[in-house]
Protein backbone atom coordinates (compact mmCIF):
# COMPACT_ATOMS: atom_id res chain seq x y z
CA UNK A 1 0.00 0.00 0.00
CA UNK A 2 1.10 3.19 -0.84
CA UNK A 3 2.59 5.81 1.62
CA UNK A 4 1.15 9.75 1.43
CA UNK A 5 4.55 10.80 0.00
CA UNK A 6 4.15 7.93 -2.48
CA UNK A 7 0.57 8.69 -3.58
CA UNK A 8 1.12 12.91 -3.90
CA UNK A 9 4.83 12.59 -5.01
CA UNK A 10 6.41 14.74 -2.10
CA UNK A 11 9.21 14.15 0.50
CA UNK A 12 7.53 13.41 3.49
CA UNK A 13 4.33 12.06 4.21
CA UNK A 14 2.92 14.68 6.26
CA UNK A 15 0.07 17.07 5.54
CA UNK A 16 -0.94 19.71 7.10
CA UNK A 17 -4.50 20.14 8.26
CA UNK A 18 -7.10 22.46 6.82
CA UNK A 19 -7.97 24.29 9.80
CA UNK A 20 -11.28 26.84 10.08
CA UNK A 21 -10.03 30.35 9.78
CA UNK A 22 -6.70 29.45 10.38
CA UNK A 23 -5.30 27.55 7.25
CA UNK A 24 -4.37 30.21 4.54
CA UNK A 25 -2.39 30.65 1.43
CA UNK A 26 0.89 31.78 3.61
CA UNK A 27 1.22 28.14 5.51
CA UNK A 28 0.20 26.67 2.71
CA UNK A 29 2.67 27.62 0.16
CA UNK A 30 5.88 27.01 3.18
CA UNK A 31 4.74 23.73 3.02
CA UNK A 32 4.47 22.80 -0.33
CA UNK A 33 8.25 24.43 0.17
CA UNK A 34 9.54 22.58 2.93
CA UNK A 35 8.86 18.72 0.78
CA UNK A 36 4.88 17.89 2.85
CA UNK A 37 1.56 19.13 1.52
CA UNK A 38 -1.29 21.16 3.17
CA UNK A 39 -4.64 21.68 2.61
CA UNK A 40 -7.01 24.61 3.54
CA UNK A 41 -10.97 24.76 4.14
CA UNK A 42 -13.29 25.98 1.01
CA UNK A 43 -14.76 27.87 3.41
CA UNK A 44 -12.42 30.22 4.64
CA UNK A 45 -13.21 32.00 1.24
CA UNK A 46 -16.22 34.28 1.93
CA UNK A 47 -16.56 34.48 -2.16
CA UNK A 48 -15.98 32.14 -5.33
CA UNK A 49 -13.46 34.66 -6.52
CA UNK A 50 -11.64 34.64 -2.80
CA UNK A 51 -11.33 31.19 -3.35
CA UNK A 52 -10.19 31.19 -7.06
CA UNK A 53 -7.51 33.61 -5.91
CA UNK A 54 -6.16 31.98 -2.72
CA UNK A 55 -6.17 29.33 -5.53
CA UNK A 56 -4.03 30.59 -8.11
CA UNK A 57 -1.68 32.37 -5.57
CA UNK A 58 -0.67 29.03 -4.04
CA UNK A 59 -0.03 27.98 -7.35
CA UNK A 60 1.87 31.24 -8.34
CA UNK A 61 4.87 29.65 -5.62
CA UNK A 62 4.80 25.79 -6.29
CA UNK A 63 3.90 23.83 -8.61
CA UNK A 64 3.74 20.66 -5.63
CA UNK A 65 0.42 19.18 -4.30
CA UNK A 66 -2.17 20.78 -2.54
CA UNK A 67 -5.64 20.29 -1.46
CA UNK A 68 -8.70 21.80 -0.49
CA UNK A 69 -11.15 20.85 2.82
CA UNK A 70 -14.96 20.77 1.59
CA UNK A 71 -17.77 20.21 4.17
CA UNK A 72 -20.24 17.86 2.42
CA UNK A 73 -23.56 17.98 4.42
CA UNK A 74 -26.47 20.44 4.25
CA UNK A 75 -24.90 23.43 6.74
CA UNK A 76 -22.79 24.13 4.14
CA UNK A 77 -24.91 25.98 1.44
CA UNK A 78 -21.80 26.81 -0.60
CA UNK A 79 -20.79 23.09 -1.37
CA UNK A 80 -22.49 22.69 -4.67
CA UNK A 81 -20.48 26.02 -6.16
CA UNK A 82 -17.27 25.14 -4.57
CA UNK A 83 -16.74 21.86 -5.82
CA UNK A 84 -17.46 22.76 -9.37
CA UNK A 85 -14.94 25.20 -8.90
CA UNK A 86 -12.40 23.06 -7.52
CA UNK A 87 -13.44 20.57 -10.41
CA UNK A 88 -12.48 23.58 -12.97
CA UNK A 89 -9.54 24.41 -11.23
CA UNK A 90 -8.45 20.95 -10.99
CA UNK A 91 -7.05 20.83 -7.64
CA UNK A 92 -4.51 18.25 -6.89
CA UNK A 93 -7.07 16.50 -3.66
CA UNK A 94 -10.16 17.13 -1.92
CA UNK A 95 -10.83 16.76 1.71
CA UNK A 96 -13.96 15.74 2.43
CA UNK A 97 -15.80 15.92 5.90
CA UNK A 98 -19.06 15.91 7.56
CA UNK A 99 -21.08 14.37 4.76
CA UNK A 100 -21.44 11.71 1.80
CA UNK A 101 -18.79 12.07 -0.27
CA UNK A 102 -20.16 10.01 -3.40
CA UNK A 103 -21.00 13.07 -5.24
CA UNK A 104 -17.66 14.30 -5.08
CA UNK A 105 -16.06 11.45 -6.04
CA UNK A 106 -18.08 10.41 -8.97
CA UNK A 107 -16.81 13.92 -10.37
CA UNK A 108 -13.27 14.00 -9.03
CA UNK A 109 -12.88 10.57 -10.51
CA UNK A 110 -12.38 11.21 -14.56
CA UNK A 111 -10.54 14.77 -13.86
CA UNK A 112 -7.73 12.19 -11.87
CA UNK A 113 -8.46 14.51 -8.41
CA UNK A 114 -7.90 12.19 -5.38
CA UNK A 115 -10.47 12.23 -2.92
CA UNK A 116 -9.43 11.94 1.00
CA UNK A 117 -12.29 11.45 3.63
CA UNK A 118 -12.71 12.20 7.03
CA UNK A 119 -13.59 8.92 9.10
CA UNK A 120 -14.29 8.27 12.73
CA UNK A 121 -15.04 4.78 12.43
CA UNK A 122 -14.77 1.50 10.33
CA UNK A 123 -18.23 1.62 8.96
CA UNK A 124 -17.93 4.57 7.37
CA UNK A 125 -14.35 4.02 6.32
CA UNK A 126 -15.74 0.93 4.82
CA UNK A 127 -18.61 3.18 3.23
CA UNK A 128 -16.02 5.57 1.30
CA UNK A 129 -13.96 2.98 -0.11
CA UNK A 130 -16.75 1.35 -1.31
CA UNK A 131 -17.53 4.88 -3.59
CA UNK A 132 -13.89 5.03 -4.45
CA UNK A 133 -12.09 7.28 -2.05
CA UNK A 134 -8.46 7.45 -3.34
CA UNK A 135 -7.29 7.48 1.36
CA UNK A 136 -8.73 7.87 4.42
CA UNK A 137 -8.13 10.49 6.96
CA UNK A 138 -8.44 8.23 10.30
CA UNK A 139 -9.70 11.39 12.74
CA UNK A 140 -8.67 10.21 16.11
CA UNK A 141 -9.47 10.95 19.53
CA UNK A 142 -6.41 13.47 19.89
CA UNK A 143 -7.70 15.48 16.78
CA UNK A 144 -8.17 19.42 17.24
CA UNK A 145 -11.67 20.55 16.32
CA UNK A 146 -13.68 17.70 15.03
CA UNK A 147 -12.48 14.73 16.59
CA UNK A 148 -13.01 11.06 16.75
CA UNK A 149 -13.66 8.47 19.83
CA UNK A 150 -11.37 5.98 19.26
CA UNK A 151 -7.55 6.34 20.28
CA UNK A 152 -4.90 6.77 17.16
CA UNK A 153 -3.84 3.07 17.58
CA UNK A 154 -6.84 1.69 17.84
CA UNK A 155 -8.50 3.70 15.08
CA UNK A 156 -5.41 2.57 12.86
CA UNK A 157 -5.56 -0.91 13.38
CA UNK A 158 -8.98 -1.23 13.23
CA UNK A 159 -8.71 0.01 10.06
CA UNK A 160 -5.87 -1.57 8.62
CA UNK A 161 -7.42 -4.70 9.16
CA UNK A 162 -10.76 -4.40 7.14
CA UNK A 163 -9.70 -1.40 4.41
CA UNK A 164 -6.98 -1.61 1.61
CA UNK A 165 -6.88 2.11 1.13
CA UNK A 166 -4.07 4.37 2.81
CA UNK A 167 -4.67 5.78 6.17
CA UNK A 168 -3.93 9.18 6.96
CA UNK A 169 -3.89 9.39 10.84
CA UNK A 170 -5.42 12.36 12.35
CA UNK A 171 -5.04 13.69 15.84
CA UNK A 172 -2.45 13.66 18.84
CA UNK A 173 1.26 14.50 16.12
CA UNK A 174 3.27 16.84 17.69
CA UNK A 175 6.85 15.22 16.73
CA UNK A 176 9.10 13.15 14.34
CA UNK A 177 8.57 10.32 16.52
CA UNK A 178 4.88 10.45 16.38
CA UNK A 179 5.01 10.08 12.85
CA UNK A 180 7.19 6.88 13.21
CA UNK A 181 5.03 5.42 15.71
CA UNK A 182 1.74 5.73 13.50
CA UNK A 183 3.21 4.74 10.44
CA UNK A 184 4.48 1.74 12.19
CA UNK A 185 1.04 0.57 12.99
CA UNK A 186 0.06 0.69 9.56
CA UNK A 187 -0.94 4.79 8.74
CA UNK A 188 0.82 5.53 5.35
CA UNK A 189 0.96 9.42 6.79
CA UNK A 190 0.01 11.90 9.27
CA UNK A 191 -2.70 15.17 9.20
CA UNK A 192 -1.30 17.38 11.69
CA UNK A 193 -3.04 20.42 12.73
CA UNK A 194 -2.63 21.95 16.19
CA UNK A 195 1.15 22.50 16.29
CA UNK A 196 0.56 24.93 13.27
CA UNK A 197 -1.52 27.39 15.21
CA UNK A 198 0.58 29.20 16.70
CA UNK A 199 2.77 29.99 13.59
CA UNK A 200 3.20 34.27 12.35
CA UNK A 201 1.56 33.24 9.16
CA UNK A 202 -1.81 32.36 10.73
CA UNK A 203 -4.01 35.13 10.14
CA UNK A 204 -5.48 34.90 13.83
CA UNK A 205 -5.59 36.76 16.89
CA UNK A 206 -2.31 37.27 18.97
CA UNK A 207 -4.14 36.19 22.34
CA UNK A 208 -5.01 32.99 20.41
CA UNK A 209 -1.19 32.33 19.47
CA UNK A 210 -0.32 33.25 23.01
CA UNK A 211 -2.86 30.53 24.23
CA UNK A 212 -1.80 28.12 22.52
CA UNK A 213 1.64 28.58 24.34
CA UNK A 214 0.14 28.97 27.84
CA UNK A 215 -2.28 26.33 27.69
CA UNK A 216 -1.45 22.57 27.97
CA UNK A 217 -3.07 19.04 27.02
CA UNK A 218 -5.32 19.27 30.69
CA UNK A 219 -7.30 22.48 29.24
CA UNK A 220 -8.40 21.01 26.30
CA UNK A 221 -12.43 20.00 26.59
CA UNK A 222 -14.91 18.44 24.30
CA UNK A 223 -17.78 20.65 23.50
CA UNK A 224 -21.73 19.61 21.09
CA UNK A 225 -22.27 23.55 22.04
CA UNK A 226 -20.70 25.16 18.78
CA UNK A 227 -21.20 22.94 15.86
CA UNK A 228 -23.66 20.08 17.13
CA UNK A 229 -20.90 17.95 16.43
CA UNK A 230 -18.03 17.03 18.92
CA UNK A 231 -15.34 19.89 18.89
CA UNK A 232 -12.07 20.01 20.96
CA UNK A 233 -11.33 23.43 22.57
CA UNK A 234 -9.11 25.32 24.66
CA UNK A 235 -11.23 25.61 28.11
CA UNK A 236 -10.84 29.11 28.28
CA UNK A 237 -13.20 30.76 31.13
CA UNK A 238 -15.76 32.00 28.23
CA UNK A 239 -15.80 27.77 27.34
CA UNK A 240 -16.40 27.31 30.81
CA UNK A 241 -19.52 29.95 31.11
CA UNK A 242 -20.92 28.02 27.89
CA UNK A 243 -20.78 24.86 29.27
CA UNK A 244 -19.78 21.76 27.25
CA UNK A 245 -23.13 19.65 26.85
CA UNK A 246 -26.47 20.74 24.58
CA UNK A 247 -28.85 21.86 27.04
CA UNK A 248 -32.16 20.05 26.70
CA UNK A 249 -33.68 22.01 24.41
CA UNK A 250 -31.01 21.60 21.67
CA UNK A 251 -30.95 17.98 22.94
CA UNK A 252 -35.56 18.16 22.40
CA UNK A 253 -34.75 19.63 18.71
CA UNK A 254 -31.37 16.94 17.63
CA UNK A 255 -33.83 14.27 18.70
CA UNK A 256 -36.44 15.45 16.23
CA UNK A 257 -35.53 14.16 12.79
CA UNK A 258 -37.47 17.15 10.78
CA UNK A 259 -36.26 19.86 12.72
CA UNK A 260 -32.48 17.87 13.08
CA UNK A 261 -31.27 19.25 9.87
CA UNK A 262 -31.95 22.85 10.29
CA UNK A 263 -31.14 23.14 13.90
CA UNK A 264 -27.85 21.82 13.05
CA UNK A 265 -27.52 24.22 10.68
CA UNK A 266 -28.22 26.98 13.08
CA UNK A 267 -25.93 25.80 15.49
CA UNK A 268 -23.42 25.58 12.94
CA UNK A 269 -24.16 28.78 11.90
CA UNK A 270 -23.96 30.55 15.32
CA UNK A 271 -20.95 28.63 16.81
CA UNK A 272 -19.25 29.08 13.33
CA UNK A 273 -19.36 32.36 14.00
CA UNK A 274 -18.47 32.17 17.68
CA UNK A 275 -15.05 30.64 16.73
CA UNK A 276 -14.69 33.44 13.68
CA UNK A 277 -15.21 36.05 16.21
CA UNK A 278 -12.91 34.92 18.47
CA UNK A 279 -10.46 33.50 16.13
CA UNK A 280 -9.72 37.26 14.86
CA UNK A 281 -10.23 39.44 17.98
CA UNK A 282 -10.20 38.67 21.49
CA UNK A 283 -13.20 38.83 23.12
CA UNK A 284 -13.80 37.37 26.98
CA UNK A 285 -15.94 35.10 23.95
CA UNK A 286 -13.22 33.04 22.84
CA UNK A 287 -13.47 29.58 21.57
CA UNK A 288 -10.07 28.15 20.33
CA UNK A 289 -9.77 25.54 18.26
CA UNK A 290 -6.81 22.93 19.55
CA UNK A 291 -6.46 19.38 20.02
CA UNK A 292 -3.81 17.79 23.13
CA UNK A 293 -0.99 18.45 21.04
CA UNK A 294 -0.96 21.81 22.59
CA UNK A 295 0.91 21.04 25.33
CA UNK A 296 4.02 20.45 22.93
CA UNK A 297 3.51 24.21 21.44
CA UNK A 298 5.63 26.34 23.51
CA UNK A 299 6.59 29.61 21.34
CA UNK A 300 5.17 31.27 18.14
CA UNK A 301 7.04 30.23 15.18
CA UNK A 302 7.60 30.88 11.67
CA UNK A 303 5.58 27.74 9.58
CA UNK A 304 8.26 26.79 7.76
CA UNK A 305 10.97 26.32 10.99
CA UNK A 306 8.01 24.48 12.67
CA UNK A 307 7.92 21.80 9.43
CA UNK A 308 11.33 21.71 9.23
CA UNK A 309 11.87 20.69 12.95
CA UNK A 310 9.35 17.83 12.42
CA UNK A 311 10.78 16.84 9.65
CA UNK A 312 14.16 16.35 11.04
CA UNK A 313 12.71 14.77 13.79
CA UNK A 314 11.25 12.28 11.56
CA UNK A 315 14.36 11.53 9.62
CA UNK A 316 16.53 11.12 12.83
CA UNK A 317 13.19 8.68 13.89
CA UNK A 318 13.44 6.42 10.54
CA UNK A 319 17.15 6.37 11.27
Amino acid sequence: MQTLDQLLGIKYPILVAPMFLISNTKMVSEALANGITAAFPALNYRTDQELRKAIAEIRSHSTNPFGVNLIVNKSNPKYKSQLQTLLELKVDYIITSLGNPSEVIEQCKPLGIKVFCDVVDLAYAQKVEALGADAIIAVNNRAGGHSGKLAPRELITLLKENCRIPIISAGGIAHGKDIREVMSWGAAGVSVGTIFIACHEADISPDYKQAMVEYGEKDIVMTTKLSGSPLTVINTPYVQKLGTKANWLERLLHSNKTLKKYVKMLIAYRGMKQVEQAAFGATYKTVWCAGPAIEHVHQVRPIGEIIRTLTREFEEALA
